[in-house]
């Protein structure tokens, strides 16, 4: 069974007409996984599967711009007639759950447990739904967040979720087939010591210097780049193939 990568959001820090913030769906190995939940993704989820056919939710890190419409998911599976054959299993970094339950005023996470089985990611954390194996990898960011690795019949995808330069999307991203990378700003701000995003310059250059990247795809650009210029910087400097993402759009890894 192939492995695919369906584009339901690119936008950063917040949508655009059209354009949800991060999210994707994989699907592989009979297994179907909401890879980051970014505002306005939950409805572009359904133009392509029945969310009550998720086999998981993961969550790069919370900030807003990847998680927030697991509100829109909650009033979904809990209110809105998606009714779900048990509770998905949602693997995000381990403050996710209080976090949504404070959205709907609760000062406890029990009321979620019929929707939402969380399960909290650490670096080198190893999952298997059906033939699908997802893997996080530590990367730095100004909060906890992780890259993943997802890989089913032979085939891998790494997505690096939010991130600056780091060792770990070196290890993260070398022998994907398919390499989705964020390219969030232009350049760095003067004097910033821990950057959290990377040039696209930055994303060619850990493309390239991981080894044996296939294609790199580039997304969640910010509002000071576009898509398209992001895209020829990364390649000029990867010098392989690479292209960018489109919502909607799904790519056969």
């Amino acid at each position: 069974m192939s492995l695919t990568l369906t584009v339901l959001g690119t936008a950063s820090p917040h949508p655009g007409p059209d354009t949800p913030c991060s999210g994707h769906l994989v699907q592989g190995g009979g297994a179907e996984v909401w890879v980051d939940a970014g505002t306005g993704t939950f409805a572009e989820l359904q133009r392509h599967t029945d969310p009550t056919r998720l086999s998981a939710i993961w969550i790069s890190h919370l900030h807003a711009d990847h998680y927030a419409d697991l509100t829109a998911a909650v009033y979904g599976f809990a209110y809105g007639g998606l009714t779900l054959p048990a509770p998905i299993p949602v693997y995000a970094p381990r403050d996710c759950a209080p976090r949504l339950a404070g959205f709907f005023g609760r000062p406890d996470t029990g009321f979620l447990s019929g929707v939402f089985d969380f399960r909290p990611l650490y670096d080198g954390h190893s999952v298997r739904h059906g033939d699908l194996t997802l893997t996080a990898r530590g990367v730095e960011h100004d909060v906890e967040a992780y890259g993943l690795w997802a890989e089913s019949g032979g085939r891998a995808l790494a997505y690096s979720g939010d991130t600056g330069p780091c060792d770990g999307l070196l290890h993260l991203a070398g022998g994907a087939d398919l390499f989705l990378c964020e390219a969030d700003v232009d350049a760095h701000c003067e004097g910033e010591v821990d950057p959290v995003h990377l040039t696209p310059e930055e994303a060619g250059a850990f493309a390239r210097g991981a080894g044996d990247v296939g294609t790199l795809l580039i997304t969640h650009v910010g509002p000071t780049l576009t898509p398209e210029n992001a895209t020829a910087r990364a390649a000029s400097v990867f010098g392989g193939r690479t292209a960018a993402a489109r919502v909607g759009e799904t790519y056969t890894v």
